[in-house]
This record gives structure tokens, C-alpha cells and sequence, in this order.
């Protein structure tokens, strides 16, 4: 009977707690960008809010990263067979590193990213939380999104974390 107590009160502990609150993108201070593209990290939007020129040449990069992905789970399966766990992470990152390879290039390269970006962070996590708070309303966002994320593989995990944290901020 204690034991089905005690589940009991895990289960109502476990109920209670709700998942994290993200404000609305106007309710949200988005982080100062850097004028200019010396930065880290391009924004895939400009200043005046539209996408940036490699953001239209880059709209078929996701085909191209998930091409390259596949490409590099293939290689891991190959080296899985031989190294069972070793192999597995190295074709992920094999995987990865094709993906972003093959994305920057159909968006034109690094140096046509860079020099048709107005606006950059040296931070992934500021360019995430701006692009939410500034740009996430665009007709365009989730492809945006979805390109930069090819682009800048950690914009993938740190997105969501971000955008709660910056959420957090504001108060109710």
C-alpha cells in the first residue's frame, strides 16, 4: 500500500509541473544584432526585414543537407559495422558536416552569405531569440529557419532553449 502511495504522489508531482511558457515574439527584447556582417553568425534576415539574398538562392539547401546527411549515415552504417558505437557518431558528424557543406554552397558559398548579410550575432542564441522576436511572424520564417539551421548546425538544439530563456524574462 505505501508503494502504491508513493507512485501515487510521484504521478500527481509529475502532473503539476507544465511545460515551459514561450511568450509571444512582441512580448520578447530581442538581443542588439551587429550592423554589418562581422559577426559570427548571419541573420537570414536584413535589416528592413526581408530575407537575405542567400536565403532565396539557398530555398533547395535543405534538400541538399539532408542529401548530405544520408550520405553520411550511409558512411557511418559502413563504419558501424566494423566500430559498433564509434562508428555511428562519426557518420553523424560525417553526416552533419556534408549537410552544412552542401547547404552553404547552394546558398552561394561563405563569402556570398557573408557579404549579403547585413545583420549578425556573435551568439547562436541571440540570432535565435531575435529571429523570433523580429521575424518569426514573416511569410518566409520556417524556411529561413530551416536554412539557417542547415547552415549553423547548433541553431538546431539551441533554438527552442533560447526562445524559452528570453520567454522567461517576461513577466506575466
Amino acid at each position: 500500500m505505501k508503494k502504491i502511495s508513493a507512485i501515487l504522489f510521484a504521478l500527481m508531482l509529475t502532473a503539476c509541473v507544465s511545460a515551459p511558457r514561450i511568450a509571444a515574439p512582441n512580448l520578447i527584447a530581442a538581443p542588439k544584432p551587429i550592423v554589418g556582417n562581422s559577426g559570427k553568425f548571419m541573420s537570414p534576415y536584413t535589416e528592413d526585414g526581408t530575407v537575405a539574398a542567400w536565403v532565396e538562392k539557398g530555398r533547395n539547401a535543405s534538400v541538399g543537407a539532408n542529401l548530405g546527411g544520408f550520405v553520411g549515415a550511409q558512411a557511418g552504417q559502413k563504419l558501424a559495422e566494423n566500430i559498433p558505437f564509434v562508428g555511428g557518431i562519426l557518420g553523424q558528424h560525417i553526416g552533419e558536416t556534408a549537410g552544412r557543406a552542401i547547404a552553404v554552397k547552394m546558398a552561394g558559398g561563405e563569402e556570398f552569405i557573408r557579404a549579403n548579410s547585413d545583420l549578425s550575432f556573435n551568439s547562436v542564441n541571440d540570432m535565435a531569440v531575435y529571429m523570433y522576436a523580429k521575424n518569426s511572424t514573416h511569410k518566409d520564417f520556417a524556411e529561413a529557419l530551416k536554412l539557417a539551421q542547415e547552415i549553423y548546425p547548433e541553431l538546431k538544439t539551441a533554438y527552442y532553449p533560447a526562445i524559452i530563456n528570453a520567454s522567461a524574462a517576461v513577466k506575466n
